[in-house]
């Protein structure tokens, strides 16, 4: 690799088989909000739609990311860090580390407060023993944020334990609610009242998964070979994606609800409301340690940090994701619905780094290690790229149709539909970036041709 030592390196001695970096990913793919997308998905489209939905949805989001995690395993980065090729090490730093350091802090906190919020009601419902919900959100906040700032390990050893236990629960949980819902027989004359196509499906999909996809390097950076990347990326987001988000549909469709954890306590029993309470912590737990994880090496980056003070980043996102949690169950009703608008409109912002991650070592560096390098400085082509694929997804997506309505009306072309928003930034930025390459190296061949000899 050509350039400095960025003091984020993965050392062979370091990395780890492709099972395990699977399972993190499976881990980040079981939980709540994909259970929810199910629902939404079951709700909206026939069973057969929501099974071609979910699988090309995320057979698309394993390719990309796939070849971002080649790059962060040849390179030994994280996504933040190999971004300086093509924004430059600045843009990299103010732009990309600090969107993803927000986002990822942000969601951190959500997560944090919606595990102890529903924990301190189903104990009570459960047990009739009230738990202050700040006390729920901060203990479990930190045991998230622990397991976090442990590193890789940590997080391969939870998503080992975790990943099967919570998956065995959520079909048992599935298997009770058919049954005990004469659900076989609503199955299989279910018909969604609107039909919203596949493609409202596949849009659906991507948006679970989309940021995840470009922040493959923080992870496969630790894998073995190529190979290991690309089994770990599909076999880690496709079947557990898949699994849970059917699961969601399903139950939607059979109970009117897709939270598998509320689905448990409305049986009444004990052992079941323990089973929900399960589900319902390592579900978030194997989810949130990739936000506070992810987070922490982004502020790393941000604030000059090197690997070794991963660690203490971690704890500052993670602590400043809790308070965040804190604030938002002290605050008004409505500050969880605004903040989640805002990071969700921050997290849509990501995904066409991915098109000029792949167009600068894949097109112009032609996948070879030795044509990498961190430019110093903010890289104008890569910035005009990103930028460009941000406002079509934006465009494309209904971005702008869902957070800022009011410029809509005024610049109605800014909501023009078309297939996936976040997909679409992401070839945009990529063609643009190749074709500003391209130019760019045409002009210093000229200009060296000019130079006397």
């Amino acid at each position: 690799m050509a350039g400095k030592k960025t003091g984020f390196e993965v050392a062979s001695t370091q990395r780890e088989d492709w099972w395990s970096i699977t399972m993190v990913w499976a881990g980040a793919m079981i939980c709540v909000s994909c259970l929810m997308v199910g629902g939404v998905l079951g709700s909206s489209l026939t069973l057969g739609q929501s099974a071609w939905a979910i699988t090309i949805g995320y057979t698309i989001i394993a390719a990309y990311m796939s070849l971002i995690g080649i790059q962060g395993c040849d390179l030994g980065l994280p996504t933040a860090v190999m971004a300086g090729a093509s924004l430059g090490e600045q843009g990299a730093k103010y732009i990309i580390s600090l969107l993803l350091a927000i986002a990822c802090i942000g969601w951190f906190g959500v997560q944090s407060a919606v595990c102890g919020l529903s924990f301190s009601v189903m104990f009570a419902d459960i047990f009739g023993v009230n738990i202050p919900v700040w006390l729920s959100i901060v203990f479990w906040g930190l045991v998230m944020l622990f397991t976090a700032a442990y590193g890789f390990k940590g997080l391969k050893v939870l998503n080992i334990v975790a990943v099967p236990l919570l998956m065995l629960v959520c079909l048992y949980g599935l298997v009770l609610a058919i049954s005990s819902n004469n659900g076989l027989s609503i199955l299989a004359t279910y018909k969604p009242e609107t039909n919203m196509g596949l493609v409202f499906g596949i849009n659906f999909t991507i948006a679970t998964f989309a940021l995840g996809g470009v922040i493959a390097g923080d992870y496969c950076r630790f894998a073995k070979s190529r190979e290991d990347v690309i089994k770990s990326s599909v076999l880690g987001v496709i079947p557990a994606g898949f699994a849970i988000m059917m699961i969601g549909a399903v139950l939607t469709i059979v109970t009117g609800q897709y939270d598998i954890s509320v689905v448990f306590v409305s049986f009444g029993s004990v052992a079941l409301g323990l089973l929900g309470i399960l589900a319902l912590i390592s579900g978030t737990w194997t989810t949130n340690v990739t936000n506070a994880y992810t987070g922490g090496i982004a502020l790393s980056v941000f604030l000059g940090f090197a690997e070794t003070k991963r660690r203490t980043a971690t704890i500052v996102a993670g602590l400043f994701g809790i308070v965040v949690a804190l604030f938002g169950a002290l605050a008004a009703t409505g500050f969880y619905t605004l903040f989640q608008n805002f990071l969700s409109l921050l997290s849509a912002l990501i995904p066409p780094l991915a098109g000029i991650m792949i167009a600068d070592y894949w097109i112009m560096g032609k996948g070879k290690v030795e044509n990498f390098k961190i430019r110093e400085g903010f890289h104008t082509p890569g910035l005009v790229s990103f930028f460009l694929g941000v406002l079509v997804a934006c465009m494309t997506g209904g971005i702008f149709a869902s957070y800022l309505p009011g410029l809509v009306e005024k610049l109605p072309i800014l909501d023009t539909a078309f297939f996936v928003g976040p997909i679409n930034g992401i070839i945009v930025s990529l063609i643009t970036y190749s074709l500003l390459g391209l130019g760019q190296e045409e002009a210093a061949e000229t200009t060296l041709g000019k130079e006397p000899i």
